[in-house]
């Protein structure tokens, strides 16, 4: 196990500045370095396993000033953020698989959203079985930390006894579906489902057409309680793609929604608006459109998402639209990638400036051995 063991990791760097234009709000900005080192024990009669340390630390002079212009974002609000990301033991037979331990995890509700400088990792048991084309997973959360889970936090609960989930799912070269059920405890009870089918017209020309519908039920008087609808359409003509996204969310009086343990996998979700942003106590329409084009080691697109919030209890309406562009580069292929994004976000609804009038540019350099 240790003779074959394998070392990996990544070495990553990033810019991230963010301007309000609410006349109260400050400027801040942050530039950190960091990444991950990961050893993994070959396979032994099933039995293997996995380290990994993960850093994330402030770079003084390219950094705001700690607590007034400092970003917090990428390693939390004292500057370093260090953690035994992933530590856990896998058993595997033929298709069953156990893992227990610290682990990387992409569900719907339940995700690792690496999008800063340091990822989403739970402490969880999961198993799974693979049977012709249907793979059955259940599991349980216990623990997760991440940037979503706040820096500053480190290793928080999901939930207050934790998360039990479960799905089913089916794939073939044509279709995918899957139904997930989480019970996240003293919160809600979540119902997932979604199914696509992508066509290849001819070589150059792909056609994906995709449903999703997450129900939320309200745990010990919680507040959280949703019906979210979803469609997207994308094609893909050579190099260029085009794809729209609309999700609706009904309105439950006095409730909001929840996105769930990262990033969540709403079709609208934009690099920084999603749909809970204002899916309270009202019911909400999202769009989002979408172009790209690929050329080698080129990646550039352009993302426009609209949000748009019916009256609440008191009558009060939101209207927020985002703009992302985006560039990602591979400089050496599979080994160092630049990626940047400018986001701009626009209130609507009020003439004056709010919280969510503001732009933000981030800019990552990302070296993986």
């Amino acid at each position: 196990m240790f003779e074959n063991g394998r070392v990996s990791g990544e070495i990553r760097s990033t810019y991230l500045d963010y301007k309000p234009k609410k006349s109260t709000n400050k400027d801040t900005y942050a530039t950190a370095v960091g990444g991950y080192l990961k050893y993994e024990l070959s396979e032994m009669n099933g039995f293997s396993g996995t380290f990994t340390f993960t850093t994330s630390h402030d770079v003084g002079f390219a950094t705001g000033k700690e607590g007034i212009r400092q970003n917090s974002e990428l390693s939390s609000s004292n500057g370093a953020y260090t953690t035994l990301s992933e530590v856990y033991v896998n058993y595997n037979y033929d298709t069953f698989n156990i893992r227990a331990g610290r682990q990387l995890i992409d569900t719907p509700l339940a995700d690792s959203d690496d999008i800063r400088m340091i990822a989403n990792t739970f402490e969880a048991y999961i198993a799974s079985y693979e049977i012709s084309n249907f793979t059955f997973i259940i599991g349980n959360l216990q623990n997760w930390q991440g940037t979503d889970a706040g820096l500053d936090n480190g290793w928080v609960k999901a939930g207050e006894n934790g998360t039990l989930f479960g799905s089913v799912a089916y794939a073939n070269e044509i279709l995918e579906a899957s139904a997930w059920y989480y019970n996240i405890t003293k919160l809600t009870n979540a119902s997932y489902f979604d199914v696509s089918l992508k066509y290849d017209l001819n070589s150059n020309i792909s056609i994906l057409g995709a449903l999703q519908y997450l129900h939320e039920s309200e745990i010990s008087n919680s507040g959280i309680e949703a019906s979210i609808y979803g469609a997207l359409a994308e094609v893909s003509v050579s190099d260029f793609g085009f794809s729209a996204a609309y999700n609706k969310s009904l309105r439950k009086s006095g409730k909001e929604t929840f996105s769930g343990f990262g990033g969540g996998t709403l079709f609208t979700n934009m690099d920084t608006m999603i749909l809970n942003d204002i899916a309270v106590d009202r019911k909400v329409d999202m769009w989002a459109a979408a172009i790209s084009y690929e050329f080698n080691d080129l990646l550039v697109y352009y993302v426009y998402g609209d949000s748009d919030g019916g009256a609440d209890s008191f009558g009060k309406k939101a209207h927020i639209i985002e703009q992302d562009f985006c560039i990602e580069y591979s400089i050496i292929r599979d080994k160092l990638v630049a990626y940047s994004v400018y986001a701009v976000q626009e209130d609507k609804e009020n003439i004056a400036k709010t919280d969510s009038d503001w732009k933000r540019f981030q800019l990552m350099l990302a070296y993986s051995f």
